[in-house]
């Protein structure tokens, strides 16, 4: 596992400094909605404002444990349920849901925020609903929380999505859009030089360093877990992948090993480090389009050694 030395990604001073001007000032809006990419750092800056803007009401108590730990009486956390389920079940597979499709966000989850600011503040001037992964919302969760949002309160919410489209219009009105770009190649590698244990990035000389980066589109968060599903393969699995592969043996071979190696999540980003490598060499539409569509398959759990095998026996068949 490739762990970092900070165990987060701060690389947005634009928005902290933004988010320190309204804690200063008090100057709170009733929602936020912090809009960006997978991996850019949304939750850690959502956490760390949430632990700045109690520290205000509580200077002395220990804050950021009992946020980290989600004890703290006037914080609430909505997740997505299948999330929540997988939680009390085997927590390996958190991320696999996530990437699934199959979470959701019910209304029941959502009528919990209504009771939970109905009651009086503890430790706090304001109560805090931190909703991830909003844009899993179903549309009667989405209608309550519109509601909830209309009416006056001691709460401030903070949306975390991917998929600002996914929400309703309404909601997005009513929330102040903090918006976190994709970091640049330059940024991430600053990361991997200041922010990890480099003695940990064994990264195969068969694969060019550039091509992980590029397949991250953005996000330093996968392209840590690009190296480390990388990494999992031996030398003559990466030298397979590092072109189309033309022999139908070897093809069904390496899609199971895939298959089985890899949990659905990890072969989607497997597929976004062999379309970047695959199109950086062929500059090829027709084969990204193939693997784009493979990763729709994967993405909806349909029989996933099976669309290995079709997609790859199909590029085989292309002149690339």
């Amino acid at each position: 596992m490739i762990e970092d030395k900070k165990n987060n990604f701060l690389f947005h001073e634009e928005i902290n400094t933004h988010l320190d001007n309204i804690i200063q000032n008090k100057s709170f809006a009733n929602g936020y909605i912090f809009y960006g990419a997978e991996g850019v750092g949304k939750r850690q800056t959502a956490f760390r404002f949430i632990k700045e803007i109690f520290k205000q009401s509580s200077p002395s108590e220990n804050i950021e444990e009992r946020i980290t730990n989600n004890n703290h009486p006037d914080f609430l956390i909505i997740e997505p349920d299948s999330l929540l389920v997988t939680k009390n079940s085997r927590s390996s597979n958190i991320e696999q849901k996530i990437k699934s499709g199959s979470e959701i966000i019910k209304i029941a989850q959502i009528r919990n925020i209504k009771t939970f600011l109905g009651q009086k503040s503890i430790n706090s001037e304001k109560k805090i609903v931190l909703i991830i992964d909003a844009h899993c919302l179903n549309e009667s969760a989405s209608n309550c929380l519109l509601k909830t949002l209309e009416e006056p309160s001691n709460g401030i919410f903070i949306l975390l999505t991917s998929k600002l489209n996914l929400l309703l219009d309404t909601i997005i009105s009513r929330c102040q859009i903090v918006r976190f770009r994709s970091l640049s190649s330059t940024q991430i590698k600053s990361i991997l030089k200041d922010y990890l244990d480099t003695s940990k990035l064994n990264i195969n000389t068969k694969l060019k360093f550039e091509d992980l980066i590029s397949s991250a589109n953005g996000s330093p968060n996968q392209l840590l877990k690009n190296i480390e599903i990388w990494n999992d393969f031996s030398d003559d699995i990466i030298s397979k992948l590092d072109s189309p592969i033309k022999n139908s043996l070897e093809i069904l071979e390496i899609s199971k090993l895939i298959s089985e190696k890899l949990e659905i999540y990890q072969q989607i980003y497997l597929v976004n480090l062999i379309e970047t490598i695959w199109w950086r060499k062929s500059k090829n539409v027709g084969l990204v389009k193939k693997l784009e569509n493979l990763k729709s398959l994967l993405r909806k759990n349909i029989q996933p050694r099976l669309a290995w095998e079709i997609t790859f026996l199909k590029i085989s068949i292309e002149d690339i």
